[in-house]
């Protein structure tokens, strides 16, 4: 159902003016961006990781996982958190413990240390991710959520265009544990802007007064409400398909088809403007479309894309037909994400950080599941990739249009 999209162009909180409006867009956006900032800006140098710890591919990319798992716990954390004792005091601490984290990375002494402090580092950097949507969902609904969620991807966009860039740029000065001390300044650089921007949406009386008991009861009505679970899966599935490809890309790119980090930055960043050119049409397109409709476009892209890379790969046609594919699913995540974030949590203005919180658990948990299987062939194979991609985006058609078969 379309509901959403004729709802009201503002939640119960208080929309903000245009000036204060663009700059809490910015730290939002910032906000949003700790998983691909996590996760991206040390990709090219995983190879090199691998042979400074000695260890197969396979358990460096155990980093990337145990980082993904604490984003999903983290959120269920934070969510919740933020609807009892509101927004800004959570945010507060989980931006400072990210900085914590990212520095005791870059000390890490072995990749079973560093496996750890990457879960602890995802749980504190969750907070960023699940309280920025809960702040927005305070604010907007409906399209005009759609359309806030739209522009936040113009924002956190940046971060995976300039994350791997930047990474494969301080590769050639410093090591890898570099990176995680970059991440370290930009986790204080966003904690003093949400300081200042940042203020609080969730008024005291609107707030949940109950505690873990009143926690699972909100898990469980919004695990029976199709309204929520359709759009979270199917978006769940698609984020777990570029998660596959961000996870096992640096290898199959860099060791398979021969780019350097630097030519995989670029090309990651590519992808990345991918999202955000398609994420600012969808906030056009939403002026006379419905949520629905552009999360299904956004979806029949992804299937497409990830075809394209399975037949591309078992038929040999080579490097620019595997990255015209990656390019085509990446680039779907501009329209599903946004629409499908909208559509699951119109329906729950009272538990928005928990709402928030279980969406993202659905994408990382999915994502989690997948990235080692894209893995999995090692240094020699794209198939393992190709086939992962695949198998999401096709569990995401199969879950959008669900409903719709039995409506």
């Amino acid at each position: 159902m379309d509901t959403a999209a004729t709802s009201s162009p503002t939640a119960t909180g208080t929309a903000p003016a245009p000036s204060r409006g663009l700059r809490l867009l910015v730290v939002l956006g910032a906000l949003s961006a700790f998983g691909p900032l996590s996760l991206d800006m040390y990709l090219p140098a995983l190879p090199a990781l691998a042979r400074d710890f000695g260890v197969p591919d396979a358990g460096v990319q155990l980093t990337l996982t145990s980082c993904l798992i604490g984003l999903a716990v983290g959120q269920l954390i934070a969510g919740p958190l933020s609807d009892r004792w509101g927004r800004r005091v959570p945010l507060l601490i989980g931006l400072a413990g990210y900085m914590a984290a990212s520095v005791l990375c870059a000390f890490a002494p072995n990749v079973t240390a560093l496996t750890g402090l990457r879960a602890v580092q995802g749980i504190a950097g969750a907070a960023g991710i699940v309280i920025s949507r809960a702040v927005v969902r305070d604010l907007y609904e409906g399209t005009a959520a759609a359309r806030f969620f739209s522009l936040l991807m113009l924002v956190n966009g940046v971060a995976p265009i300039l994350a791997p860039v930047v990474g494969g740029q301080l590769l050639r000065f410093t090591s890898w544990r570099g990176v995680f001390l970059v991440l370290a300044v930009i986790g204080a650089v966003l904690l003093a802007a949400t300081v200042v921007v940042v203020g609080e949406t969730l008024p005291p009386a609107r707030r949940r007064r109950g505690g873990l008991g009143q926690t699972i009861r909100s898990f469980g009505a919004l695990l029976r409400d199709p309204g929520f679970v359709r759009p979270a899966l199917a978006g769940g599935f698609a984020f777990a398909a570029m998660f596959s490809y961000i996870s096992a890309s640096s290898f199959v790119l860099q060791n398979t088809y021969g780019l350097d980090p630097q030519q995989f930055s670029i090309v990651f960043a590519a992808n990345a403007l991918g999202i955000m050119l398609l994420g600012q049409g969808n906030a056009r397109l939403l002026r006379s479309r419905t949520p629905h409709t552009l999360l299904t476009a956004g979806i029949a892209l992804c299937a497409a894309g990830g075809g394209a890379l399975l037949v591309s790969v078992l038929t040999g046609l080579g490097v620019v037909a595997v990255l015209v594919s990656l390019f085509a699913l990446v680039s779907s995540i501009g329209l599903i994400m946004p629409n499908a974030t909208a559509l699951s949590m119109s329906g729950h203005p009272e538990a928005a950080g928990t709402a928030s919180a279980l969406l993202g658990l659905l994408q990382f948990a999915l994502g989690g599941v997948a990235a080692p299987l894209a893995g999995l062939g090692g240094n020699g194979s794209a198939l393992p990739m190709a086939l992962a991609i695949a198998a999401c985006a096709a569990a995401a058609v199969a879950v959008h249009l669900w409903p719709v078969r039995r409506s």
